[in-house]
């Protein structure tokens, strides 16, 4: 890429808040988060903590309404529901101005959620739920160390709409060890059953420091061939098309108007605060990532910001992260965008790049930028890797 040095361009305050409930009852075997298991964790002293970093971070770095909350883990769900409600206020008291269309997010596991911690999480303003499924074979939730089986999740289902809830959304794997085309169809099935507005369905990536690498290693992990990985994915994209879902990003599917609008704050490199042991946040081109641990995490808010590292973006870096996650997007990405946010041209900065990947079949142009092909949504990641720098 030629460097292009980018016009001054006015920064708005973040209007998107990503918070971190690290906790879980297990860690699955393929996960890598930054998560610790409940038992003999200083719960309290934890949301306290965060009321504590919103409250800082607030004075320092003032917001706009805030349009979109997620609260990710973990498992935030969790917390009691006095603990829950506790939290929830706290939110409220460090983030008074909101949109009135606020998209509020939580991700809970179907083993964690009765009907009274499901209306104190709608009483508290939560209008949007992320539930972890996976899988809707008990066998394999199992092998992958899920504590939830199927039962679990039309139980949560059933008492998130009792509690007042309609914007659902659930996670789904492919890809799993020992997972058959057929068992991904059958969940598909299961799935679309429930009706929901969103589903995201993502591959297993093998990720270090997890009981699933430590299995690969030593060559004990029956992970399916990259042929059938990629029917499966072909599979996926041709169930939730016929059942007029939209594929509006990579894993992502939803009815018209029920898109992920806080994961489109990502997508789109748009500001957001990070709150909470171990999250990133990225406001006005300074990205920050805080202390992982629970009670270092808990020592430093007490005492300042928790930060564990700070530092600016250059516009060079920003561009990259803007193409990697906004061809993420099946819209693609936009001229009129680039410029609003770095004061020059897309073509001007990435032409032999753009050139390259549109003689390779692998991006096509729109009427104000470029979105992947179809062939290009399978190859995503040969496309990313053309705007990073080496």
């Amino acid at each position: 890429m030629t460097t292009i040095p980018s016009a001054k361009v006015q920064l708005a305050a973040p209007k998107a808040l990503y918070i971190h409930i690290p906790f879980c009852t297990n860690k699955c075997f393929y996960c890598d988060f930054n998560s610790y298991v409940l038992k003999g964790q200083p719960v309290m002293e934890y949301l306290e903590a965060m009321e504590a970093e919103m409250a800082l971070t607030t004075e320092m770095q003032p917001p706009g309404v805030i349009e979109t909350i997620f609260v990710g883990g973990g498992t935030p769900t969790v917390l009691t529901p006095e603990q829950m409600a506790y939290f929830l206020a706290s939110v409220h008291q460090a983030f008074p101005s909101m949109h009135p269309n606020l998209e509020f997010s939580m991700e809970a596991n179907p083993g964690t959620t009765d009907l009274e911690k499901l209306r104190v999480m709608h009483a508290g303003g939560v209008n949007r739920i992320s539930f972890g499924v996976q899988s809707f074979n008990n066998q394999l939730l199992s092998e992958i160390g899920r504590i939830h089986n199927t039962d679990d999740v039309y139980r949560s289902i059933e008492n998130a709409r009792a509690a007042g809830f309609d914007n659902m959304s659930i996670d789904l794997m492919f890809g799993l060890p020992n997972q058959t085309l057929e068992m991904l169809d059958d969940s598909i099935t299961k799935a679309l059953a429930l009706d929901l507005p969103h589903y995201s369905i993502y591959s297993l990536k093998v990720e270090e420091n997890t009981l699933f690498h430590t299995m690969y290693q030593k060559n004990q992990l029956p992970l399916p061939d990259e042929d059938i990985e990629l029917e499966m994915y072909l599979l996926l994209m041709k169930r939730m098309k016929e059942a007029g879902y939209e594929q509006y990003e990579i894993s992502n599917f939803a009815k018209p108007g029920k898109a992920s609008r806080h994961n489109m704050k990502y997508w789109l490199n748009e500001s957001y605060y990070g709150i909470g042991a171990g999250a990133h946040g990225y406001v006005n081109r300074q990205r920050h990532v805080n202390i992982k641990g629970v009670q270092a995490y808990n020592d430093a808010s007490h005492k300042g910001l928790p930060r564990l590292d700070q530092f600016a973006v250059n516009a060079n870096e920003a561009m990259e992260d803007f193409m990697m996650v906004g061809l993420r997007m099946m819209q693609g990405v936009t001229r009129t965008h680039f410029t609003e946010q770095f004061g020059v041209d897309l073509d001007d900065v990435y032409a032999p790049q753009l050139n390259k990947l549109l003689q390779a079949g692998l991006i096509e142009a729109t009427t104000d930028g470029y979105k992947l092909s179809d062939r290009g949504v399978l190859f995503g990641n040969d496309v990313f890797a053309e705007f990073i720098e080496s």
